[in-house]
């Protein structure tokens, strides 16, 4: 095991020799090198401050890279505000409850202080995920650059691209993942991810009030932690939040396995991971380890290989798209 000094510590570094074979080549490890060599810094110095204060941020800012990564790839789509007449993936109903986007704002503020025009929305939302995965105790891992951001953002896109919690494991695989050269092993491994942050009752109520037209809970569930949750989401409500890794909701690590495990999954498409023979077994695996207290460490390589793999998705490099003065509009200058 290789060890980084981060904030005064010592820090496990998940070492990923072959990532790099899975980077289209425009992406690379220090892109910034000459152009904004202080880049990571100053987003990690950022970070630390936020999550800080505001440590329920991290959950939200991990979804914002997979929403953007998986609706035509990693390019910022998420960021752009609306137009008159033409609403954005933000105004689509998977987006609605996203959070974080004034943080990338302070972020890209930082950094155009430093290096105008360099750094795009595109990459400071890859950086911004790892960090938040590093700050809540998962692991470092080196995040390659290089992304350019896009200039279309149209709602429907994000709702015929984000793979809902409704539907089953396996149809979310050939349906979404695997259209994206994501794999089982990246589903089961990203879907981890759920380890932070909260989620609205209405994601989920159909498994308690009505699964599948039955007027019944899904059977699915863990019987004895159905009342409980009847208790904080009534028929209805749209408004409160449960966590998603119950106690643990704020750290990342392999105790969501055992959420699932148990019956406990808010939503069918993590629960139906236990119905195939292979993310059966690697949920029950991690669900161990975070029994004894091992150290997650299959887990926390395969986070990082997933990651990068899933910030490698349709990216726009070299002459494509553009980069940013602000996250939120297109440059002018480009339309």
């Amino acid at each position: 095991m290789a060890y980084i000094l981060l904030f005064g510590f010592f820090l496990p570094l998940v070492l990923q020799s072959s990532l790099v074979l899975c980077n289209p080549p425009e992406l690379k490890v220090g892109f910034y090198q000459y152009t904004c060599p202080y880049v990571e810094v100053i987003i990690r110095d950022e970070m630390t401050k936020i999550i800080s204060h505001v440590p329920s941020l991290a959950g939200p800012l991990l979804r914002m890279h997979f929403h953007d990564c998986f609706v035509n790839g990693c390019d910022a789509s998420i960021l752009l505000d609306s137009l008159p007449g033409l609403p954005s993936e933000k105004e689509s109903i998977p987006n609605l409850s996203l959070r974080g986007f004034g943080t990338i704002d302070l972020v890209k503020a930082k950094l155009e202080q430093a290096c105008p025009g360099v750094v795009s929305c595109a990459d400071i939302l890859a950086l911004v995920a790892r960090d938040v995965v590093l700050l809540t105790h998962g692991p470092f891992w080196d995040v390659p650059t290089g992304r350019r951001d896009g200039m279309r953002s149209v709602k429907d896109d994000a709702l015929n691209n984000l793979p809902p919690p409704f539907l089953d494991a396996t149809r979310n695989l050939y349906q979404f993942f695997i259209p994206k050269g994501l794999d089982a092993k990246d589903q089961v491994v990203l879907l981890g991810g759920h380890t932070l942050g909260t989620s609205h009752c209405s994601s989920f109520s159909d498994r308690l009030y009505n699964f599948s037209g039955t007027l019944m809970p899904d059977p699915s569930l863990d019987r004895q932690y159905v009342p409980r949750l009847k208790t904080k989401c009534a028929q209805g409500d749209t408004r409160t939040l449960v966590e998603m890794d119950p106690g643990s909701f704020r750290t990342f690590d392999t105790s969501y396995y055992r959420v699932i495990a148990k019956g406990r999954a808010l939503f069918t498409s993590d629960e139906t991971l236990m119905l195939d023979p292979f993310t059966r077994d690697y949920v029950l695996r991690q669900a161990a380890v975070a029994a004894d207290g091992r150290y997650p460490a299959e887990f926390f390589g395969d986070f990082a290989a997933s990651m990068v793999k899933m910030g490698s998705v349709q990216v726009l490099t070299g002459a494509r798209g553009q980069v940013r003065r602000r996250c939120a509009a297109v440059n002018p200058m480009y339309m």
